[in-house]
């Protein structure tokens, strides 16, 4: 009977630490799942005809590796027939030391961040997705900021604008066609007419934008890797006074320098006894003139 009762606490015991371990792994699971959804309903295509949107993200992370994820980073902005505007790897210096491990080494240590600012536009129904397949890389989620601003009235504004300057600029062509006035304001017309073309030209070319903003979503990426650390070893060069030579051997030098010029002396003056010879002769016989003279 006791044996039976040990059996079935133990096996409750297993049971419950079984299901306490699933629902960790669970918990573990949604967090993590969680945590890799980047994306937003501010992203997401909506039913509203009238309403037009310009969505932006802006998204920081850390991943394992920089280069690669750049690279996978850009084939999902193509596969969903985005493009990129902005890449700029970078390795930023956190921290650098020197310490001297001999009399003429150092042992340079660096302490870098590889990083990468990279600017994306995708197709504004593609943003969901392209933000979903990016989150695939994160290693660490810093902050994801997502917009989604109305511009429906700033495009109604800018059809208005167009209309109306339009319809003047007709008028007042029309003004100078069939009236014949003098010419300064002739002049002033067409001055006017060239102006309110302009304002037309503008307010097309901010249509065209918002458009184009509307159309393809911009999408701001900051990514970076774990710290790494590079270690070199390289000369002391600011010890190099301590390698200079000592006073006995400048003395040693300066002994050998004087002697090679006593040689050189000997050899040279060696190559000059037929002058000195030919001298010799030439003084003997003036001082036998000289004798000769005095008697």
């Amino acid at each position: 009977m006791r044996i039976y009762l040990l059996l079935t606490g133990f096996l409750c015991l297993v049971v419950s630490c079984q299901h306490a371990s699933d629902k960790k792994n669970e918990a573990t699971a949604d967090s993590t799942n969680n945590f890799k959804n980047i994306s937003s309903t501010a992203a997401k295509e909506n039913n509203l005809p009238n309403r037009k949107f310009i969505r932006t993200a802006d998204i920081k992370f850390k991943v394992n590796d920089v280069t690669k994820t750049t690279y996978n980073i850009e084939n999902i902005c193509s596969n969903h027939g985005g493009f990129v505007t902005f890449t700029n790897i970078e390795s930023n210096i956190d921290e650098h030391s020197e310490t001297a491990i001999s009399m003429d080494s150092l042992l340079e240590t660096t302490y870098y961040t590889i990083t990468n600012n990279i600017t994306i536009r995708v197709p504004n129904t593609k943003l969901d997705t392209t933000l979903k397949d990016i989150a695939k890389n994160i290693d660490y989620l810093d902050y994801r900021i997502i917009k989604a601003e109305d511009v429906s009235l700033q495009l109604l504004s800018n059809n208005l604008i167009q209309i109306r300057n339009t319809k003047n600029n007709n008028r007042l062509s029309n003004d100078i066609d069939k009236n014949t006035k003098v010419l300064h304001e002739t002049t002033f017309a067409e001055e006017t007419i060239l102006s309110q073309q302009e304002k037309i030209d503008d307010a097309n070319l901010a249509k065209l934008s918002l458009n184009d903003q509307i159309k393809f979503s911009t999408v701001n990426l900051l990514i970076y890797q774990r710290q790494g650390i590079n270690r070199n070893i390289v000369f002391n060069e600011k010890i190099i006074d301590k390698y200079q030579i000592g006073l006995g051997y400048k003395l040693l030098e300066g002994l050998i320098y004087g002697w090679k010029i006593l040689v050189f002396l000997i050899v040279f003056l060696s190559k000059l006894w037929g002058v000195a010879l030919i001298a010799a002769l030439i003084w003997a016989a003036y001082k036998r003139l000289s004798k000769k003279k005095k008697k």
